[in-house]
């Protein structure tokens, strides 16, 4: 990540000052030439640059000696630093006082005032405690953390600091809130922890409160007999022999970490409604973790949905194929593969209560193998449209999740197995002989399945989607990736129809009659009518909140501009 870290430090005798900076260093980009054998101008520059690193530190030690203090520094100026290199990439996080390269310096300067300044954090930060975010174009963004650390010798007991970090990206900066926030806390408690029981020590030995109230200073005495007060540095505050090279590693994790954490791809159009909706998921996951987290910082507390079936979530937001790959064999590989074990009329049947959004239960034994069936299944639904618990030991309500796998001994309700809106398949092992399977068409000869449902509705008409599905399915001449990449397609031909049905049904308003035009339109009428119709109004539940709101605010706007 293009960014630098810092930690700065009001001192009360020479106002804002930068204690200690970690920045990366990317590796030069090889040339032809240097892979001939020839010299590499880059590793020169490299170079020349580090000696001006390290004159510019030594400079501004050496100009502002007579301006610092104690408080002020945090490494001499003949400290050579700290160096971490990332083996995977090659680059080089280092730290010391000031920023490596000259043009950083007044940059890392300017957020360094601005971060400790009131006018910055007195209407921004209750308490002038807290992360805020400013900058520009020119001279870099910066997320900003302020705190205090307690200090019995100083004015009001506490001394003000900050970490800041510092990046030319707003967005990316923005969008790694989040992640700054919870971990930058981390340190932070870490510091003000450590600084607390020095704080406590020191008072226990000499209370200064009660020796200041009872001595009466003169105003003009007063900076005379507390000028070697302010002159305390933060490792006596904390009493960390290695202080310095404890924030080199939180720092550089922290840039690492966070450079990592968010990729950038390159994606031919418009974003389809399944990533919209997995970055909306994600946000929301950052963002209720911050809000458990607590006024204290305790990051221990677990939300209530975590807790409840925590493996569920897990299995929700993983990724498919990943999912397949780690879990234990015996399992089901493919839709193709499923239709095998189970049969051609059994799938058929499995399938179409899977994309009408019937809830399907499989009870077994077996927790990776109905994981592996669920993993399967859930490829036929919009991300938006899929609520899975894949083993618990107790019913969950069909408005919790639409896939749930159960242990053998868990009972269904009555109301449950009765309703046609719900497909039990139980998998038991009754009359196996085998112990391992051999290939993927063991799983029959291991399991047996028997499926129930008290739907009486014909499944062999629609809808359309399912039946050029099984189209697919039977030709054997298609690959299980290219069968893949077809219902890939078939799920965005069908996305884009529950979009022109929602727009022109539930933000338009329109009738029945105009209704049932559009459906003609969209291909949905004929065979299989009611089957479409039904699979339309369960995939419109899966449309992003972006996609929403978007259309929400385009009619909104197309109202108002007429009277404008």
């Amino acid at each position: 990540m293009n960014a630098l870290v810092a930690l700065c430090h009001f001192c009360e005798l020479h106002g804002p000052r930068t204690l200690f900076c970690t920045e990366a260093l990317h590796p030069p980009s090889p040339s032809p030439s240097s892979q001939g054998g020839a010299a590499v101008p880059g590793a020169d520059r490299d170079r020349d640059a580090d000696r001006e690193g390290e004159g510019l530190t030594m400079r501004a030690n050496g100009s502002q000696r007579g301006e610092m203090c104690d408080g002020c520094r945090s490494l001499p100026a003949s400290h050579p630093g700290f160096v971490s290199i990332d083996d995977e990439t090659g680059i080089r996080f280092l730290s010391h006082q000031h920023p490596r390269q000259p043009q950083m310096f007044s940059v890392v300067r300017q957020a360094c005032v601005r971060s400790l300044s009131c006018e910055v954090n007195g209407d921004v930060c209750p308490g002038r405690e807290g992360p805020i975010f400013f900058g520009d174009e020119q001279h870099g963004f910066v997320f900003s953390h302020t705190f205090f650390i307690k200090d019995s010798l100083a004015r009001g007991f506490q001394r003000w600091y900050s970490i800041v970090m510092v990046a030319m990206d707003r967005i990316y900066l923005i969008n790694s809130w989040p992640f700054l926030l919870r971990h930058l806390k981390l340190t932070i408690q870490s510091l003000q922890s450590t600084a607390l029981k020095v704080f406590d020590n020191e008072q226990g030995v000499c209370p200064q409160r009660a020796a200041r109230m009872n001595s009466v200073f003169s105003p003009a005495v007063f900076p005379h007999q507390r000028s070697g007060n302010a002159a305390r540095s933060l490792t006596s505050l904390t009493q960390h022999p290695n202080l310095w090279a404890s924030l080199h590693s939180s720092f550089s994790w922290l840039l690492k970490a966070c450079g990592s954490r968010l990729t950038e791809k390159l994606l031919e159009g418009a974003p389809t409604e399944d990533t919209l909706v997995l970055i909306e998921r994600q946000t929301e996951e950052e963002e209720e973790m911050n809000c458990w987290e607590g006024a204290d910082g305790d990051t221990s507390v677990t939300p209530p949905h975590q807790s409840e079936n925590k493996r569920g979530q897990d299995f929700l937001f993983d990724d498919d194929d990943a999912n397949l790959d780690e879990l234990p064999d015996p399992k089901f590989l493919s839709l193709r593969h499923l239709r095998q074990v189970l049969g051609a009329a059994e799938f058929r049947q499995l399938v179409w209560h899977v994309l009408m959004g019937n809830q399907v239960i499989w009870r077994g034994a077996d927790p990776g193998l109905i994981q592996s069936a669920f993993a399967v299944l859930k490829s036929l639904l919009p991300v938006g449209c899929v609520r899975s618990v894949p083993y618990s030991t107790q019913y969950e309500e069909a408005y919790k999740c639409n896939f749930l796998g159960l242990s053998p001994d868990v009972p269904i309700p009555a109301h449950v197995s009765s309703s046609e809106f719900t497909f039990l398949v139980d998998v038991s092992t009754e009359g196996s002989c085998q112990i391992s399977p051999i290939s993927e068409n063991d799983i029959s000869s291991l399991y047996q399945f028997t499926i129930s449902s008290a739907n009486t509705q014909p499944t062999d008409r629609g809808p359309t989607l399912l039946n050029k599905l099984e189209v697919a399915l039977c030709n054997k001449n298609l690959s299980v990736d290219v069968v893949s990449h077809c219902l890939l397609c078939l799920k965005e031909e069908w996305m884009n129809k529950v979009k022109v049905l929602f727009k022109f049904s539930k933000v338009d308003g329109r009738g029945r009659e105009d209704t049932q035009k559009v459906l003609a339109l969209l291909g949905a009428t004929g065979l299989g009518e009611e089957d479409n119709v039904r699979l339309l109004k369960f995939w419109m539940t899966g449309l992003s909140k972006t996609y929403k709101s978007h259309l929400m605010m385009a009619v909104r706007g197309g109202e108002r501009s007429p009277s404008q």
